[in-house]
């Protein structure tokens, strides 16, 4: 299938050719034709598989046929909700590619800086909001936007919002949001929080899914390499010195990021961390010299990563084995996007060993171990399962 056979207008069209699109993709050829039927989604879709124009795309045609006739203030017509800083500015960047031949006016509003350009550019008018919850419940308690002429609202990755607490929020704006108005929800995996959730805001959607929660990145070539905990940097260091091109390396904590690159600038690597704790300009600079290619090697948390998208990525390295193997099934799928083949390596010490088996039933599958390193485990057998003490019989005294 081809963009043409979509029914998409000359101007998106030619926006989408700029950008080197072939063909769509799996969500892209099954969503778009829904959002252009002005049918709820309910969509399930992992990182990496083309999402954000499965909905940008005809989100902007929609709006461009409902305002045909530019106004000197345009009103709010879609509103997307995502978690992050970073997944905000990516969206409202891809949005600006797709967009570049229509006059439709977007912008993007999150917390950490200042609000006074985001309000500027409010008042003026915009018909695309893309938005992080607590700046937007924020800007629309202070009245500097209002949502009574809204048609869209995007729910983007829901099942993160739930992770980082954003329930509360999202609940007060379903209040406040037009009862008439076209939703479309998206999630990587769909748990019972997250159906129930759905079900609240949907009207009668299609459900739309291209990969399940069991169902890793298959394009991603796994490894894991296990070692011991004294040994876990010298292991690190060791698979980067064979790596040309640009690395991911995920940690499970702020501080575990900040020291790991300290270390790897130390041992004469080019790298870089991002995370909770830092700043709105020191992510963005972050993220640009990432990926700019002034620097090779990206340090991030979990939460962090939403909206990291680079493409050839040449590698995702999980220095510390995620608690949730849902989690690193969105991890190693930085690599590997739009179709493109990825690499994934997890170093696992000790105590992490009892997290592989849970990726690993959730994948259906086994990862390849490399046993062939400088740095092998010193005790590399299962832990023994752990037996019950005894039961012991204790005495009763009855009282006389």
């Amino acid at each position: 299938m081809k963009f043409e056979e979509l029914d998409l207008v000359d101007p998106i069209l030619k926006a989408i050719e700029n950008k080197g699109y072939k063909e769509p993709t799996p969500i892209q050829k099954s969503a778009i034709p829904v959002v252009l039927n002005r049918d709820d989604i309910l969509g399930i879709a992992q990182t990496g598989t083309g999402k954000t124009a499965a909905f940008a795309i005809p989100i902007i045609q929609l709006i461009y046929r409902i305002d045909s006739k530019p106004t000197n203030r345009p009103k709010l017509r879609a509103l997307i909700l995502t978690p992050t800083r970073e997944l905000a500015i990516q969206i409202e960047d891809n949005i600006r590619d797709y967009n570049q031949y229509t006059r439709i006016k977007h912008t993007v509003i999150f917390g950490g800086v200042k609000q006074g350009k985001q309000v500027d550019t409010l008042k003026r008018g915009v018909q695309i909001l893309v938005a992080t919850p607590g700046r937007l419940l924020d800007l629309i308690g202070q009245g500097h936007i209002t949502l009574d002429d809204l048609k869209i609202f995007v729910l983007d990755e829901a099942d993160r919002m739930l992770d980082m607490g954003f329930i509360h929020d999202i609940r007060k704006l379903i209040k406040i949001l037009p009862k008439k108005r076209q939703t479309l929800f998206f999630s990587a995996t769909m748990p019972e929080n997250i159906l129930q959730l759905s079900k609240t805001i949907l009207h009668n959607p299609v459900r739309v899914e291209v990969a399940t929660r069991s169902t890793p990145t298959e394009n991603v070539d796994q490894k894991l390499y296990y070692t011991d905990k004294a040994t876990k940097l010298d292991l690190l260091i060791h698979i980067l010195d064979d790596v040309r091109g640009q690395v991911l390396v995920f940690s499970r904590t702020k501080y575990g990021a900040d020291k790991l690159v300290r270390k790897l600038n130390k041992a004469g690597f080019s790298s870089v961390a991002i995370h909770g704790n830092k700043s709105q300009n020191q992510r963005q600079s972050a993220l640009k010299s990432f990926k700019n290619g002034s620097k090779m090697i990206m340090v991030a948390t979990d939460i962090a990563a939403r909206g990291i998208d680079i493409k050839n990525l040449a590698l995702v390295i999980n220095y510390n084995v995620p608690n949730v193997a849902e989690t690193y099934v969105h991890r190693i799928g930085r690599s590997g996007r739009a179709g493109e083949k990825g690499a994934a390596i997890t170093i696992v010490e000790g105590e992490e060993r009892k997290l592989v088996k849970p990726i690993e039933r959730l994948m259906k599958k086994s990862v390849t171990v490399v046993e062939d390193h400088p740095y092998p485990a010193s005790r590399y057998q299962p832990e023994p399962a752990k037996k019950s003490p005894p039961r012991r019989n204790k005495r009763r005294y009855r009282g006389r």
